[in-house]
Parts: structure tokens; sequence; C-alpha cells
């Protein structure tokens, strides 16, 4: 059984008084199979976390349905929520309680209690190095450790699903590698991981992700597959009059790079045996040129037209 299906999922924001309506989700369809980690890749304002707080069921969609573990998560929430374990972008801590009560208190809220509850507490601040903090206010926390604070709690019941939304912010990187480490181990006992994330790093960890763009999932796949997908190198040119040379290169090679302010793209099988076909037939015009093997980022961009960064700029 598949423990995540989404289905021609569509998220309108209505007008408010200094905004004008907006479709964050647009007919969004994808399914995960239980014991699966699949990430949800893009830039800031694709649809990630909308699409997240749905799942989540924080708020129902404008239309389309979605269920895990079979049960119908909009006609009855209520039921999907002791399957999850969800830990959102924004802290839910109590910052006037101290780390190990907030641990109490969102363990009881799952039905943990006594013996059981102490036990699983001790794992739990074991594995994120919070043993030594559990009696600090957790106001008086860094990011960091609030972060570490927040994922104990949130797995604490050993949920079926686990719901991340962007959970490596605010984590040094001794502590991120710490993080996708338990994810895994959570992975290997039999856990469905969903994660957002617009770091390609951790899109690479994923069994398959799914990329999206302006509400939409313009690729899915498995990260090897959709980097195989380009089929060849991906070779960049810095040069001081991209419009131009692209147009030279296409009458020349008939091949259209991609145009990005000073620099152009394009994607070539054997691109190190074209490289120097380049320098020949355009002495002095290249400022600079490199090669290399597609990664998730030249996937969004092939699909999606733009970079990555781009599209978190036109987001803000």
């Amino acid at each position: 059984m598949d423990a995540v299906v989404v289905r021609g999922v569509v998220h309108d924001y209505p007008a408010k008084r200094k905004s004008v309506a907006r479709r964050a989700l647009n007919d969004v369809s994808f399914s995960v199979a239980e014991g699966e980690l699949f990430g949800l890749l893009g830039p800031n304002g694709g649809g990630k976390s909308t699409l997240f707080r749905i799942l989540a069921t924080s708020f129902p969609p404008t239309s389309g349905s979605a269920a895990i573990l079979g049960r119908d998560l909009i006609a009855d929430p209520a039921s999907v929520r002791p399957l999850l374990g969800v830990v959102f972008q924004s802290p839910s801590l109590d910052n006037k309680l101290t780390v190990r009560e907030n641990l109490i208190h969102g363990g009881r809220l799952y039905g943990l209690s006594g013996p059981s509850l102490k036990a699983r507490i001790d794992e739990m601040l074991t594995h994120y190095r919070l043993t030594q903090r559990e009696g600090d206010l957790c106001g008086t926390l860094s990011g960091g450790l609030r972060r570490r604070v927040e994922l104990a709690k949130n797995l604490l019941h050993k949920p079926k699903v686990i719901l991340l939304d962007e959970p490596s912010t605010g984590l040094d990187p001794a502590a991120r590698q710490d993080l996708w480490e338990h994810l895994l181990s959570l992975k290997a006992g039999g856990a469905t991981i969903l994660t957002t994330t617009h770091l390609m790093d951790e899109g690479d960890r994923c069994d398959r992700v799914a990329i999206l763009d302006q509400g939409r999932i313009v690729a899915l796949g498995a990260p090897s597959a959709l980097k195989a997908e380009i089929g060849g190198d991906v070779i960049t040119i810095e040069t001081d009059d991209a419009s131009g040379l692209r147009d030279e290169i296409t009458r020349k090679f008939g091949v259209t790079p991609q145009a990005f302010g000073a620099q152009l793209r394009l994607e070539r099988t054997a691109g190190h045996a074209f490289i120097p076909q380049l320098v020949e037939a355009f002495p002095g015009r290249l400022r600079t040129v490199s090669l290399s093997r597609p990664s998730l980022e030249d996937a969004f961009l092939h699909h999606a037209g733009r970079r990555f960064a781009d599209s978190d700029e036109a987001s803000k």
C-alpha cells in the first residue's frame, strides 16, 4: 500500500487587503510508497510548504484528494494525526519550559506516559546530544539546539509517517549530518519519510524527489533518473557577449545554449570533446568554460526552463 497518495490537489490563497488571490498548488499528484524517503524539492514560493501543511492536516486543499495509510486526511483528519510525526519550519516549543519538560508534554499528547515515556525521552536526548541541556529552558537555547529539541519531541512516538518541512534549518553541519543519519535509520526501521528541501544534496539523499515550481510538479523520479534525462554533460560558458555568442554557437553547431546573464549553458554528450571546438571557434571570446556532470539543479533547469536561484528571487 502507498503510504501517501495525493491526487489533483489545488490550493488557492484568497485575496487579502494588501495582496491578490494566488494559486499555490496547481493539479499536484504523486504517491509515496511505504518505507520510502521522498523529497519535495523546489525554490521558495514553489508550493512545498503549502503542500506540506495540507498533508499535516493544518488545512484542506481547495480541491483534490489526499490520503495517508489509506485514511482520507481531508474527510477524517483526526484519524490521520496519530500516525504522523510532523516537524514544521516554525518551532512549536514552549520557551518557558525546559528541554525535558517539552518532551514530556509532547509525549503525553501522543498517549505516552510512565517508564516508557521516560525511556523514550532518554533515548532521544542521547541521540540528539541534548542530555547535558535537558534542564535548560528552551528559550535560552541557540536556534540549532532548539531545532534538535523540535525533532526529538515530534519523533518521540515512533510515527509511521514522518513529515519534515526544511528539517535542517538552523542546524550546523555536524547536527545536519546526525539528522540525516537518524532519518536513514528510521527509514531502515520501516518509517515513511516525506521532507521538503531547497538543498540539492538533501534531494540526492532521497529515494525519489518531486521537483516543484510555481505550484506544479515539473519532474518526478529518482535523483539518478532525473539527472540521466539530461543525457550528457553540462557545459557552462562565461562571456562578455552572451546573446551574440549564443546565436553564433547555434549557427555553427546546431545547438542553442540557454542564456542567463553573462552565462551560457548547454547540454552535450561527450562535452569534454566539444569544449576544444568551442575554444577554437571563438578565440578570446570565452572568459571561462566549465564541464560538469548533471545535478538536480540542472534537472530543475532542464524541466522548469530557469535556474533555481532565479525562481527563488522571483518568489520574493
